[in-house]
């Protein structure tokens, strides 16, 4: 009986190992994806890596537009995100895209929600979840 138990916390303790380097690894690399627009017009796609900061992550972004007014085909646009977490419902985030700084602050419901400010243009919604 004491081997068995002995075997139950041996068993349980590689789970909890296993687990904890899993979400070790996972914190080092994001997969973003999202809609931008007021239509969600804009699909918006990235992996992301970590910067060296905390809950800090980086790295290029592309931004599909994918409504049906494209004549040859969809426009797309690159660009870079730096995107910190803060919290566990709150993230804050600069994108990069054709030369232009935007700045973004959402909350977390199923998805981060909020709006991206650029000075150059009006104020976007933009909705993105993280994998």
């Amino acid at each position: 009986m004491n081997r068995r138990l002995l075997l139950g916390s041996a068993m349980r303790a590689l789970v909890v190992a296993a687990l904890a380097a899993v979400s070790a690894t996972s914190a080092d690399a994001l997969e973003l994806i999202g809609q931008a627009g007021v239509l969600g017009e804009w699909e918006l796609t990235g992996n992301l890596a970590a910067t060296g900061a905390r809950q800090e992550f980086g790295g290029p972004i592309v931004l599909k537009h994918t409504g049906i007014c494209s004549a040859d085909g969809p426009e797309t646009r690159a660009g870079e995100i730096r995107l910190q977490l803060l919290g566990t419902s709150r993230v804050r985030a600069t994108l990069t895209i054709d030369g232009t700084a935007c700045t973004f602050r959402g909350r977390k419901s199923d998805a981060y929600v909020g709006m991206m400010s650029c000075y150059d243009r009006r104020d976007a919604p933009l909705r993105f979840w993280i994998k």
